[in-house]
């Protein structure tokens, strides 16, 4: 009985490992499957990043579309620690806050593409991106939103980006986790998305 016990706990351990290392990166919502991606496009691939996740990703998508890096600097730094830095998101994100942004885009009228990224605080984007789409004109651009985050509400994140650019046309986005953030998935993601090419 005993022998019997441990291959049923045995099992169900494997059965819980496997699920649980299943990270294979998907396109995620929202989509724009018929928006044709016009050749020689110039890109901005614009991103917040507070603990270097999203700016890993961030470099991977500039480095395989030859696009040009933003970040996106708050003028007051988050604090560095994580519970007081999650004090402050929630605080933003309670009161609907726009936190001034440090640096500006220079020629944003001559891009195309914009990528737009950041990590999921308090299961949404962080309240500096609202400052940043609400910067400047981005109707008529294609915009393509990416995320990084912990567990859950990537698909959420991805589409308050959509929903800040509401003149824009979109592109699918993409949400990893730090362990699947790799060059990889990212030109699976691009290719799919028609922004490089096979």
């Amino acid at each position: 009985m005993k022998k019997i016990y441990s291959l049923f706990i045995s099992a169900i351990v494997s059965i819980s490992l496997i699920a649980c290392g299943n990270d294979e990166p998907e396109p995620e919502i929202p989509g724009g499957d018929n928006t044709e991606v016009p050749e020689n496009s110039k890109i901005l691939v614009a991103y917040f990043s507070w603990g270097g996740t999203t700016r890993r990703m961030a470099q991977q998508i500039a480095e395989q579309t030859g696009g040009t890096l933003f970040e996106i600097e708050p003028v007051v730094p988050y604090p560095t620690e994580y519970t007081p830095c999650t004090e402050v998101a929630l605080e933003e994100r309670d009161t609907d806050a726009r936190p001034a942004i440090k640096n500006t885009v220079e020629d944003m009228e001559s891009y195309d593409i914009v990528f737009i990224g950041c990590p999921v605080w308090w299961h949404t984007a962080p309240m500096i991106i609202s400052t940043f789409t609400e910067s400047y004109d981005l109707k008529g651009k294609i915009v393509v939103p990416f995320c990084t985050y912990a567990s859950t509400y990537r698909d959420e994140t991805l589409r308050k980006i959509v929903d800040l650019t509401p003149e824009s046309t979109h592109l699918a986005g993409l949400g990893l986790t730090s362990g699947s953030v790799n060059s990889s998935n990212i030109a699976t993601w691009l290719k799919n998305i028609n922004v490089v090419k096979e």
